[in-house]
């Protein structure tokens, strides 16, 4: 039998606002939300019947000295007991299935906009983010729709128990009109505070969480490095301060659940004290007295449920604007069709740094500023927004799978699923395979391994070195055959032997198709029929690269720098 999908059709998400996503959660299960309501109501309100029924077996019965009506109260105050625990448990069962469903729909959102999105997510949003927002954010946000069931219920049974009072006396049910409010007024700021130190809380829990998955994804490089003890040092003083931040998260909260339990106590104390001395006088029976206990007592769970619910409001708002963040992340935009690809190989131009890449030839992009350098690569695959042109018409105007078809970008970032490496490289024959391999100079990784090509890696080849995991990256991308290969760094992990022998490979493999080349080693750039130097975002020269060293001193430091580099490391 087939896996069941919670929801195969989730719905369409309201993300202008938190409060907007959580009432489109409330409205896609409204039944189930209504008698999540019904039963909690009905529930909170049957808690206040039990102190009336005692009442009148005390003043009816006890004190009148009648058996018959003693035991008949006392059979109602039982028959009560078992009526409320069936109204608990499908208060409970409801708003469970209630919150369960609200988490499976925000996940099966989630999730379907994360495989929407592809590669535009990791370019606006850390892997931190997106775990925090996957897991803890969605429970979170399901927990406010408590509000519809005990929420609602306990604002009910607030109402119904000033009505009470009010037919016993007047005096106890305006102390119970304005002593509720008076709790909510003590704890309001405290719930705001709450908002903040929450909010900034979940920000460092993500930042922290996406340190801690860069750390494992570079431990064997940085062990290779010697910098596992640095970044293990940054990271313990992040989880220092993260852990003071959530110190303070903890003091309001206490504070919070602490004045949650007292201020309703203190208030439950001058109710009873009132209705003592009203009983003292005469105004009152004792059985409405102990009526009058019995109601404060009650009155202080639709106050905690209040106050929890008000609690859960803070917490799953925070948790709706993370959702919300994440989901308003756009996937890359087809955009308006406005011209077709060229038929043929045709060059690219970046007007927004004034490169040409000439069809069929192999550049070489030296960028004084990396983050300049990938923005242009992003720009010329179609990854980030620009005004590049593509055998002389725009290329944002090209169909989007014309362009993912024929352009394709390498970083030594992009995913290594788990499983054998076979699966990761087989594109084409085992001829095409092997020439691949060689091109990336990865033959003795593949030979390294137990059973060659058909050895199980983890996933993103945890189980290789940071070099042997680049140079299965560009065996990949280079048995793609695309009839344009942009590739930034593409040996910035190897040593320079290997690093040469890539290069010189390389350019053979690439000869007669357009491969742009986003690096600063000499190695590569000696490669290269033409070398731009891109400085401020701005292409300031083009030649050879030994042209450039000769008549550029800008670009020859920038080249020196990544020797000197390479020899110190």
């Amino acid at each position: 039998m087939p896996p069941q999908i919670p929801h195969a059709q989730p719905g369409v998400p309201d993300i202008r606002g938190p409060f907007r996503y959580i009432w489109w959660l409330i409205r896609s299960q409204p039944w189930r939300v209504l008698r999540g309501g019904f039963f909690g109501t009905v529930w909170m309100v049957g808690l206040a019947v039990r102190p009336y029924l005692i009442s009148k077996a005390v003043d009816d019965g006890l004190r009148a000295g009648h058996r018959g009506m003693l035991l008949l109260w006392v059979g109602a105050i039982v028959l009560s007991g078992l009526m409320l625990a069936w109204l608990g448990i499908m208060r409970h069962r409801t708003m469970t299935f209630v919150r369960e469903d609200a988490s499976a729909r925000s996940a099966e959102v989630v999730l379907r906009h994360l495989a929407r999105t592809g590669s535009a997510l990791s370019r606006r949003l850390d892997a931190g983010e997106v775990a925090t927002v996957s897991g803890r954010d969605i429970q979170n946000v399901s927990h406010v729709l408590t509000f519809c069931g005990p929420g609602i219920g306990a604002v009910v049974a607030y109402a119904a128990v000033a009505v009470v009072l009010w037919t016993i006396a007047p005096t106890l049910a305006v102390l119970v009109l304005v002593g509720v409010p008076g709790v909510v007024a003590v704890i309001a700021p405290l719930v705001r505070r709450l908002e903040r130190v929450e909010t900034d809380y979940r920000r460092r829990q993500g930042a922290l969480t996406a340190r801690a998955a860069d750390i494992v994804a570079g431990l064997r490089v940085l062990a290779g490095v010697g910098g596992r003890g640095l970044f293990a040092e940054r990271y313990d003083r992040q989880s220092r301060k993260l852990r003071a931040e959530g110190y303070r998260v903890a003091a309001v909260n206490s504070w919070i659940e602490g004045l949650a339990i007292a201020v309703p106590a203190f208030f439950a104390a001058i109710v009873v004290w009132v209705a003592a001395h009203l009983a003292a006088t005469g105004q009152i029976t004792v059985g409405e007295m102990i009526a009058v206990y019995g109601y404060c007592s009650i009155l202080a769970i639709p106050c905690w449920m209040l106050l929890s619910s008000a609690h859960d409001v803070i917490r799953g708002r925070v948790a709706a604007r993370r959702i919300i963040a994440l989901l308003a992340v756009s996937p890359d935009e087809h955009g308006a069709v406005t011209a077709a690809a060229p038929a043929g190989p045709a060059d690219l131009h970046d007007p927004d740094s004034g490169l040409t890449v000439p069809a069929g030839r192999l550049v070489a992009v030296a960028a004084d500023d990396p983050g300049t350098g990938a923005a242009l690569a992003d720009r010329l695959a179609r990854y980030a927004t620009g005004e590049v042109t593509w055998g002389g018409v725009p290329l944002r105007g090209v169909p989007l799978p014309d362009v993912r078809r024929r352009i394709l970008i390498g970083d030594h970032d992009s995913y290594l699923f788990a499983g054998p490496l076979r699966g990761t490289l087989d594109r084409g024959t085992p001829a095409d395979v092997t020439a691949g391999v060689h091109a990336a100079a990865a033959e003795d990784v593949v030979d390294a391994l137990p059973a060659g090509l058909d050895t199980d890696v983890d996933t993103q080849g945890r189980t290789l070195s940071g070099g042997q995991r680049q140079r299965v990256r560009l065996a990949r991308a280079m048995l793609a055959d695309a009839e344009v290969l942009i590739l930034v760094d593409p040996t910035s992990a190897v040593d320079a032997h290997t690093e040469a022998r890539i290069a010189s490979r390389l350019r053979a493999a690439r000869a007669g198709r357009t491969t742009v080349l986003v690096a600063t080693s000499p190695l590569l750039l000696g490669q290269a029929d033409e070398v731009a130097f891109l400085r401020g975002g701005r292409v300031t020269a083009t030649g050879s690269h030994a042209d450039l060293l000769a008549s550029d001193p800008a670009y020859r430091a920038l080249v020196a720098s990544d020797v000197d580099a390479e020899v110190a490391g």
